[in-house]
């Protein structure tokens, strides 16, 4: 699949009335400030609804009103980062609109999704034009009238749970709703910004190795079976599914299954009250892994992060729910991210590696056993 996209137009989208005087320097909280400046990606698709030139229009316009209207609770979304970097500077500078035509229909994209085309439905470069834009949106219309919305958010201002609450905030503003609930945008309060001079920060520069993005499908009836598998190794409980399918994903990038679910298994449970006050009071994560992998030789890291059970299906701007909801290809080396599928029993696992690991990776017998024939 190979989708060609021409953007049509682009406008910078302000919040409806101005930020007040009193919330114009937004701080980050010290969890934000060691979080790497990336945009996280995503796309939300819908059936037919831009099928005729008026409905183009009327679309258009609902959601830049819409989103206008949701930066006024999202204030620091229209901001820049201050030069400090440990701030925003909420001065309603406002946000990118872009609209595009797609030379496609969206069941080719639905039904043979490709994770680097993706990334032709969404306003930025993921390494590009962070220090300028927090946020961005691309509303794309494809051949037979149905739309995608690409959204690119820096996730050193957004992590992914405000990312679906101001998503959803901003669908139901667009289709009506009058019941809002205003977001607390506080977590400086819980996690004070910290002085980072003598600390080296991760930088995330664009990879220079040939990196593959692909998607893995995996059923609620092939999951519960690696469930069962792990949940027979030393007797152990029943792992949850993120849990086992990390624990067999690893398994079959490094070949070595022992001991894996129970790994996962503690590493999540040091994430209890005393670990949380343990960053509150300084604690540096970063330091922290220097420590543990200090004394080792090459060090090869698999990252994981799960957006399952997040509300990414609740999106709906007037118009119904998305039919499909994705990422697209992050290009971070050793990424593994989870995603429920739309019926929200399986899960979508979308896989960055080296292209030699990926080509080994892919071939796996047991992966070829486990996953939907409509993966990659």
């Amino acid at each position: 699949m190979n989708l060609e996209v021409e953007v049509v137009s682009r406008e910078i989208v302000q919040p409806s009335s101005p930020t007040p005087d009193r919330l114009r320097s937004y701080q980050l909280s010290s969890l934000d400030q060691i979080i790497p400046s990336i945009y996280n990606p995503w796309v939300m698709f819908y059936p037919e609804i831009c099928d005729t030139e008026a409905n183009k229009i009327k679309t258009s316009d609902q959601l830049k009103q819409s989103i206008s209207k949701a930066l006024t609770y999202f204030y620091p979304l229209a901001g820049r980062m201050a030069l400090d970097n440990i701030s925003v500077e909420c001065n309603d500078e406002g946000i990118p609109f872009l609209e595009a035509r797609v030379k496609s229909k969206l069941w080719d994209v639905t039904s043979n999704p490709v994770p680097s085309e993706l990334n032709k439905l969404l306003p930025f470069d993921l390494y590009d034009d962070l220090e300028e834009f927090p946020m961005g949106i691309q509303f794309n219309i494809f051949e037979c009238g149905g739309i995608g919305i690409g959204l690119c958010i820096n996730h050193k201002i957004g992590d992914a749970l405000s990312f679906f609450t101001f998503v959803n905030l901003w669908a139901a503003i667009a289709r009506g709703d009058k019941k809002l609930v205003a977001p607390e945008l506080g977590l400086a309060s819980l996690f004070p910004p910290r002085d980072l001079s003598g600390l080296t920060l991760i930088n995330l520069p664009k990879p220079k190795e040939k990196l593959i993005n692909k998607r893995f499908v995996f059923s609620a009836s092939k999951i519960e079976k690696i469930r069962g598998k792990c949940a027979s190794l030393e007797n152990q409980t029943r792992p949850t599914r993120v849990e086992a399918l990390s624990a067999f994903i690893w398994s079959r990038f490094v070949a070595a299954i022992e001991n894996l679910v129970t790994q996962f298994r503690e590493s999540i449970k040091e994430l209890d009250e005393e670990y949380v006050k343990k960053l509150q009071d300084g604690y540096n994560r970063i330091d922290y892994m220097t420590e543990i992998t200090a004394g080792y030789g090459e060090i090869i890291v698999l990252s994981f992060t799960s957006l399952c059970r997040f509300p990414i299906y609740e999106a709906d701007f007037g118009w119904g729910r998305p039919i499909w909801v994705c990422s697209a290809a992050r290009n971070m080396m050793n990424l593994v991210v989870f995603i429920d599928t739309v019926d929200g029993k399986g899960i979508e696992a979308w896989i960055c590696l080296k292209e030699e690991d990926m080509a080994k990776f892919e071939s796996d017998d047991e992966i070829l056993a486990s996953i939907a024939a409509k993966s990659f």
